[in-house]
């Protein structure tokens, strides 16, 4: 039974998880007037001390610190990859919402799994990516809601880069299983797309490996190297249940830096995206005929990461769905699983899974005030 049953005011969240995205969080969370954390626990206890002396939350300590917490309903799961699943089935155990980070699982078998496991507790299951909640692409969905590009028809995104080796102070679970570019940053893009068209019905992908080791490039790590588990480079074409379709690059095998490449072309016109790993940006449009990109809106973010958790937690008070469902996630995991699956037999893969897009937020939607009384 849920922890949230029948309360009242803000929210009671609490984190696990007190790595380098802990602090980005934090930022937004304690700002926000609807929730209040009440307990930060990691497996390194003294890093779950550390983030909450920054920002002054009361109690801290390992995982039990905050599955334990009476006060805490909802459970920001930040761990890494390899953790996600067994954190969310601990916390859903215990009786607690779950916000997790992406991806919510690494195969659509345990994916499943925390679904049914949340049906059957009675509680909710969220997971980033929330960008799309963002006044970025909210912006330029109701661009394509409005007919701007005409009838949309397909999508092309581009995530190329060299790598995180070069800046990130602990690299190696990158590009480890979970992760890559694929499962790493991948879900934003896919995630994007899925508001857009809505479901995927089928990929097909190639992926390779430019090299099987890499070496840390900053930090007190720099210079140790590491093994490169997963595929690198990730070409993939989805069909969506629309009929529409797209193609994607996910690498970190180019020396071209390439980041927030979202191009949807219409009947009439293309929409070029802002970058679905942000919550703002412009949203540029070339209509049919015009050899020049027109802004159509320049937006800025209220928020950051934790707007789906807040989002989140006003749904569990008002009684209504959340966004950001984990059935998203689930079907996000299941259309990166089947590009990996594709690259490895050759064959086009079906989804099985399938999503309902999210309806968009009230224009006036606001985090920084407070509705829940």
């Amino acid at each position: 039974m849920s922890t949230s049953e029948h309360r009242t005011g803000p929210v009671g969240v609490g984190i696990i998880g007190a790595g380098v995205i802990s602090g980005t969080y934090l930022e937004n969370l304690t700002s926000f007037p609807d929730v209040q954390v009440h307990a930060i626990g990691d497996l390194f206890p003294e890093a779950a001390q550390a983030r909450a002396e920054e920002y002054g939350i009361a109690h801290h300590g390992g995982i039990d610190a905050v599955l334990g917490h009476d006060d805490v309903e909802l459970v920001i799961n930040l761990t890494i990859p390899a953790a996600h699943v067994d954190v969310s089935l601990a916390a859903i155990a215990a009786g607690k919402h779950v916000w997790s980070e992406k991806p919510v699982a690494l195969d659509r078998q345990s994916g499943q799994q925390l679904l049914q496991a949340a049906e059957a507790a009675g509680v909710r299951l969220g997971c980033a990516p929330d960008t799309f909640l963002g006044a970025g692409l909210q912006s330029a969905l109701r661009a394509l809601q409005r007919g701007d590009i005409g009838t949309p028809l397909t999508a092309l995104t581009l995530l190329q880069g060299p790598g995180p080796e070069s800046w990130h102070p602990n690299p190696a679970f990158l590009f480890q299983a979970g992760a890559g570019p694929l499962f790493d940053v991948g879900p934003y893009y896919l995630t994007t797309l899925v508001q857009a068209f809505g479901p995927v019905s089928s990929v097909a992908a190639i992926a390779s490996k430019s090299r099987e080791q890499r070496t840390i490039g900053s930090g007190p790590k720099a210079g140790e190297v590491f093994d490169v588990t997963v595929p690198t480079h990730v070409s993939a074409i989805a069909q969506f249940a629309s009929g529409q379709s797209s193609q994607s690059i996910f690498s970190c095998d180019s020396p071209l830096l390439r980041h927030g490449f979202v191009e949807i072309t219409g009947t009439e016109a293309t929409l070029a995206l802002p970058d679905p790993n942000n919550f703002d940006g412009d949203l540029k449009i070339r209509r049919r005929g015009s050899e020049d990109w027109e802004v159509l809106a320049q937006t800025k973010a209220l928020s950051t990461r934790g707007t789906g958790a807040l989002e989140m937690a006003r749904s569990i008070r008002e009684g209504r769905p959340h966004r950001v469902q984990g059935a998203l996630a689930h079907h996000v995991v299941d259309v990166m699983q089947s590009i990996i699956e594709s690259a490895t037999t050759g064959a086009f893969v079906a989804i099985d899974s399938t999503v309902e897009v999210a309806p968009l937020l009230p224009e006036d939607w606001d985090p920084t005030v407070a509705t829940l009384r």
